[in-house]
């Protein structure tokens, strides 16, 4: 069974859009999603720094942007087969990817789910200039140990994404604390980010997706759509679109998503661009299940043979 994953704010670097331009159709596609997000899209994939691309409010449209027109051809363009376009069995995104596998899931059209996420993105944004706040990735130790150092320091485990990895968000008083007291056997890796995602700091732009996500009506998802809440399947739309509201303030949790679609038999991963982290977390807590990240144009084609394979064409 074949997973895709859609990864989340962070994954960006600058110029990761420059190579699939080339591609017939793609820079049209990305203009006209501009014009649905108000951010020039294509700027900002090509040419604008680290720090431009960092902005919450612009990072989180530009990755969904991304990861669906990848999708598009990939799944639909050149990926077509006999049968029809390839389905994937499972879709689950991490974070602000939840946005990216929901429209490919069919619950939000693109400009639906991209209208959306720029709200949230703005949101947030807004949200994290309230408080001075962070989020530190913590690598390796125990994860009992580690999660009661975090209650500990007032912090919230705003990430557990398994495979020995947990983020800690909060303020920067409480992080300095927590960096000077870490846990034992960890390695602490201070995250580039505006503020404290998926903790309580993000409460008003819950508030404000949610005002935004009422005006939606979302279909219910054609394949196996996997929450970041609890690492089930949502099988409502409509369920779907509320997790998405409430998920900004609660921590994701990639190792149940993980879990999950080990219980399903999974056995492929493709992670949408720009992919490695969510398939580099999939190697260690997923022994024995084959993956592909898309990073450029040149990995269409292994996730292609992929993608076959799993469907047994």
């Amino acid at each position: 069974m074949l997973v895709i994953v859609a990864p989340g704010q962070g994954a960006q670097t600058p110029g990761f859009l420059s190579p699939w331009l080339e591609i017939p159709g793609l820079h049209d596609r990305l203009s006209a999603w501009s014009d649905v997000t108000g951010l020039d899209l294509i700027a900002y994939g090509t040419r604008a720094d680290a720090d431009e691309i960092r902005d919450t409010a612009v990072a989180q449209p530009l990755l969904v942007a991304a990861g669906l027109a990848v999708a598009e051809v990939l799944l639909t363009t050149e990926g077509d087969t006999p049968a029809g376009p390839i389905v994937p069995g499972v879709l689950a995104g991490h974070s602000v990817g939840e946005f990216t596998a929901a429209a490919v899931a069919g619950v939000l059209t693109p400009e639906q789910a991209l209208a959306l996420v720029t709200q949230r993105g703005q949101a947030m944004a807004k949200a994290a200039g309230v408080t001075e706040t962070g989020m530190t990735a913590v690598l390796g130790g125990d994860e009992q140990e580690v999660l009661a150092a975090i209650e500990r320091h007032g912090l919230t485990p705003a990430n557990i994404n398994g495979a020995g990895q947990i983020v800690a968000a909060g303020t920067t008083e409480q992080l300095a604390a927590f960096a000077a007291e870490p846990p034992a056997r960890a390695r602490l890796r201070p995250l580039s980010v505006a503020g404290a995602f998926h903790t309580r700091h993000m409460a008003s732009a819950v508030e404000h997706l949610r005002a935004e996500a009422a005006q939606i009506t979302p279909a219910d998802p054609r394949v196996t759509l996997l929450s970041n809440a609890d690492g089930e399947s949502v099988p409502s739309g409509a369920g779907f679109v509320e997790r998405l509201v409430d998920q900004v303030a609660r921590p994701v949790r990639w190792d149940l998503c993980m879990a999950t679609m080990t219980d399903l038999g999974v056995t492929a991963m493709i992670e949408l661009l720009p992919g490695g982290t969510l398939t580099g977390l999939a190697k260690r807590a997923m022994r024995g299940v084959e993956t592909v990240a898309i990073k450029t144009p040149d990995d269409l084609a292994a996730a292609r043979a992929l993608t076959t394979k799993e469907s047994g064409l």
